[in-house]
C-alpha cells in the first residue's frame, strides 16, 4: 500500500515524515476551491468598473469560477486577481491577458485547455501566481512563459505534458515553485531547468513517467526535488552531484533496485531523504556516509537484509527514521524518533510494550515456578507405590519450572531496559543472555511436549491393553526420561552449530523466542522451526488427542457391560478429567500451530498477537500441568491428606510427651 502525503501546520521547515514537500498547505489549498479566497478581502466593495454580472468582485479581485464560461470574460484592466477555474474554456487567444498589466494571480485550473500559444500570457509582467492544473495541456511550447518575469508559482498538475522541451520555461526568472504532478513526462533536457529558471527552488514531478535519472538533468538551484510515484528504475552515478543546495529529496514509490555507491556525494545540506516503497535489493553500509546533515531518513516498506549499525552511524544529526520493521530501529540507537515504534512485543521505550504484558509476565512466572516447585517438593516427601510415575511427574515439573524461569528473566530485563530499550535492543538480541534465555524456553517447551506424550502413551498402553506385558520399570523410566531430556537439549542447541544456516535463531525479537517467521528469516531456520512446531509438536498433540480418545472409549466400553451407577459416575469423572487435559493442550498448542502456519505465508501478523502467545498462551501448560497431573488427582490428595494427618499426630504425640515430662518434673 502506498503512503500518503502528510501535511504540516506551519510554513517553517519540519524535518520529519511530514517533510519539506508539505511546508505549504496554502499551495495545496490554492489548487482547490480555496485558492481565490485565501487573500480575498471579506468586507471590501468592488473597485472595478467592468466585470461580468454573474461573477463576484471584491476590491480588485474577480471570482468567475464555475460559471460555464467558454472564453475569458472582459474585466477592468486594473484587476489584480482573476479566478476562472471550473469553467469550459478550451483555448486562450493570443494576447488574451495583454491589457491586464496589474494582474498578480490567475487561476485557470479545471478547464478544457489543450494548448497554450507563446503569446497567450504576453504582457503579464507582474503576474506572481499562475494555476493551470486539471486541464488537457499536452505540450509546453518554447517561450510560452517568456513575459512572466515576476512569476513565482507555476502549477501545472494533472495535465498531459509528456516532454519538457528546451526553452519551455524561458523568461521565468523569478519562479520559485514549479509543480507538475500527474503528467506524463518521460524526458527532461539536460542543463535547462536552472538556466531558464535561475531562482527555481521547489520542483515537484510526482506521478510522471520518468524511468531514468541522467547526469546533469537537475542543477544547483533546486532545494526541494520530488520524484515520487514515477517509474524510475535507474539512476546514473552523479545524477545529483551538482545539487549542492538540495535539502529535500523524495525518490519514494519508484522501481529502484540499486543505488549507485556515491549517489549522495556533494549533498552535504540534504536534510530529508525518502526512499520508501522501492524494491531495493541491497544497500551498501557506506551509502549514507556523506549525508552528515541528514535529519530525516524514510525507508518504509524496504527490506534491508544486510542492515547494520554501520549503515547509520555517520548520520550524527539524524533525528527521525522510518523503517518497514520495528526490529530495524535497534540498528539506529542514537536516533531520537523511529517508526514503527513497536512490533507489538517491544516498543521504542520498553522490551515489553504493553503494561498488561509487563504485569502478566510476573504473574505467569510466579504461578508456573511456585506451582511446579510445590509439586516437586510434595512428590519428594510423599511416598507412593508408583515411583516411576512420580519420577515422570517431577521431571515434567522441572521442565515447566524452566518456563517460569524464562518468564522471570524477561520481566527482569524489561525492568533493566525500561524507558530506553531501543538503545540496548540490538546488543540484547545478539547477546548470549538472550540466546540462553530463549534456549531455556525452547528446552522447557519441547521437553514438556515430549514428557506429556510419553506419559500419555504409557497410560494408553495400560488402559487400552491392560493385559500386555509392557510395564515400565525403574531402569526403563530413567532411560526414557534421560532420552527425552537429551532430545530436548539437542533440539535446543542445534541452532547454535551454524550461524550461516540458522542466523540469530533466538534473537529475532525482544522475547528471544523463535515463533514467528518472515521473509528475512534464513531458510535453514525457517525449515527447522517448522519441523519443530508444525512437525514434532503437532504430531505429539495428535498423538495425545488420539490416545485420550481411545482410553475413554476403552473405559466406556468396559463400563457399558455393567449397569452400576458408580461405574457411570466414574466414567463422567474420567471424561471430565480427560477433557480438561486435552483442552489445555489444545489451548496452548493450537494458537501456536496457527500462528506459525500463517507466518509461513508471509501474511503480516500483528506483533501484539505474538507477544500474548509467548507471555500467556505458551506457558499455559507449564502453569496448569501441576494442577492437572498432581493436585487434582485423588491419589495425590489422599496421600497428602494422610501425610498431613501423620504430621499432626506426630505433633500431638510430641506435645503429650512434653506435658508428661513437665508433670513428672514438678512432682519430683
Amino acid at each position: 500500500m502506498e503512503p500518503t502525503r502528510k501535511t504540516v501546520d506551519s510554513l517553517s521547515l519540519t524535518v520529519d515524515n511530514s517533510g519539506w514537500p508539505k511546508l505549504f498547505d496554502t499551495i495545496q489549498s490554492a489548487r482547490g476551491n480555496q485558492a481565490s479566497r485565501e487573500e480575498e478581502p471579506q468586507e471590501y466593495e468592488c473597485e472595478l468598473d467592468i466585470y461580468p454580472e454573474k461573477c463576484e468582485c471584491k476590491k480588485k479581485i474577480v471570482n468567475c469560477s464555475s460559471q460555464e464560461f467558454q472564453f475569458v470574460p472582459p474585466v477592468s484592466v486594473n484587476v489584480t486577481a482573476l479566478d476562472l477555474k471550473d469553467n469550459k474554456i478550451k483555448s486562450l487567444a493570443d494576447g488574451a491577458f495583454d491589457k491586464y498589466r496589474d494582474l498578480e494571480k490567475l487561476l485557470l485550473q479545471n478547464n478544457r485547455l489543450r494548448s497554450i500559444s507563446h503569446l497567450t500570457f504576453s504582457g503579464l509582467f507582474n503576474l506572481k501566481m499562475l494555476f493551470l492544473s486539471d486541464n488537457r495541456i499536452r505540450v509546453l511550447k518554447p517561450e510560452v512563459f517568456k513575459d512572466l518575469h515576476s512569476l513565482e508559482w507555476l502549477i501545472l498538475d494533472n495535465n498531459r505534458v509528456a516532454k519538457i522541451v528546451p526553452g519551455a520555461f524561458m523568461g521565468l526568472n523569478s519562479l520559485y515553485f514549479l509543480y507538475m504532478l500527474n503528467n506524463s513526462i518521460t524526458e527532461i533536457p539536460k542543463n535547462s531547468l536552472c538556466s531558464e529558471m535561475p531562482r527555481l527552488n521547489w520542483l515537484d514531478l510526482e506521478g510522471n513517467q520518468l524511468n531514468t535519472i541522467s547526469e546533469s538533468v537537475f542543477q544547483e538551484c533546486i532545494t526541494v526535488l520530488i520524484l515520487r510515484r514515477n517509474k524510475i528504475s535507474r539512476i546514473e552515478q552523479g545524477a545529483f552531484t551538482q545539487m549542492k543546495k538540495l535539502v529535500d529529496l523524495d525518490l519514494s514509490v519508484n522501481q529502484i533496485v540499486e543505488l549507485p555507491p556515491s549517489l549522495f556525494s556533494n549533498l552535504e545540506d540534504l536534510q530529508q531523504l525518502n526512499l520508501s516503497f522501492n524494491p531495493l535489493k541491497h544497500i551498501p553500509h557506506s551509502q549514507f556516509d556523506l549525508l552528515s546533515n541528514l535529519q530525516s531518513l524514510i525507508m518504509e516498506d524496504i527490506e534491508i537484509p544486510n542492515i547494520h549499525n554501520r549503515m547509520f552511524s555517520s548520520l550524527v544529526n539524524l533525528s527521525h527514521i522510518y523503517f518497514k520493521k520495528f526490529q530495524y530501529c535497534s540498528h539506529a540507537p542514537h536516533v531520537r524518533s523511529c517508526k514503527p515504534n513497536s512490533d507489538g512485543i517491544s516498543s521504542f521505550e520498553d522490551m515489553l510494550a504493553n503494561i498488561l504484558l509487563r504485569v502478566f509476565v510476573w504473574v505467569m512466572a510466579c504461578v508456573t515456578c511456585f506451582g511446579n516447585l510445590f509439586v516437586i517438593c510434595m512428590r519428594s516427601f510423599i511416598v507412593t507405590e508408583n515411583c516411576q510415575h512420580a519420577m515422570s511427574i517431577k521431571s515434567l515439573c522441572c521442565a515447566d519450572c524452566l518456563m517460569g524461569f524464562y518468564l522471570f528473566c524477561l520481566g527482569a530485563y524489561d525492568i533493566k531496559f525500561q524507558g530506553e530499550y531501543n538503545k540496548h535492543a540490538q546488543i540484547w538480541m545478539e547477546s548470549r543472555e538472550c540466546k540462553l534465555v530463549g534456549s531455556l524456553a525452547m528446552l522447557s517447551s519441547e521437553v514438556s511436549v515430549l514428557m506429556l506424550t510419553y506419559m500419555t502413551l504409557e497410560k494408553y498402553l495400560c488402559i487400552v491393553f491392560p493385559f500386555s506385558h509392557f510395564r515400565a520399570g525403574r531402569a526403563q523410566t530413567i532411560g526414557a526420561l534421560a532420552a527425552i531430556w537429551g532430545l530436548g537439549f539437542l533440539i535446543t542447541v542445534i541452532p547454535f552449530f551454524s550461524y550461516d544456516t540458522f542466523g540469530n535463531f533466538y534473537g529475532r525479537n525482544g522475547v528471544c523466542f523463535p515463533l514467528q517467521s518472515d521473509s528475512t528469516e534464513k531458510s535453514g531456520a525457517r525449515g527447522y522451526s517448522v519441523s519443530i512446531f508444525l512437525g514434532l509438536n503437532l504430531l505429539a498433540f495428535v498423538t495425545i488427542v488420539f490416545s485420550y480418545s481411545s482410553m475413554f472409549y476403552s473405559i466406556h466400553k468396559t463400563g457399558a457391560q455393567t449397569a452400576e451407577r458408580s461405574v457411570l459416575s466414574r466414567e463422567v469423572t474420567i471424561a471430565k478429567r480427560f477433557f480438561f487435559i486435552v483442552f489445555t493442550d489444545a489451548l496452548c498448542w493450537i494458537p501456536i500451530f496457527l500462528l506459525k502456519a500463517v507466518s509461513l505465508t508471509e501474511t503480516e501478523i500483528p506483533g501484539t498477537i505474538t507477544s500474548w502467545v509467548v507471555i500467556f498462551i505458551l506457558p499455559i501448560n507449564s502453569a496448569l500441568n501441576p494442577i492437572l497431573y498432581t493436585m487434582t488427582t485423588s491419589s495425590f490428595q489422599e496421600k497428602l491428606k494422610q501425610c498431613l494427618q501423620s504430621k499432626r499426630h506426630q505433633l500431638q504425640d510430641s506435645g503429650k510427651s512434653f506435658t508428661l515430662v513437665s508433670i513428672h518434673t514438678n512432682t519430683a
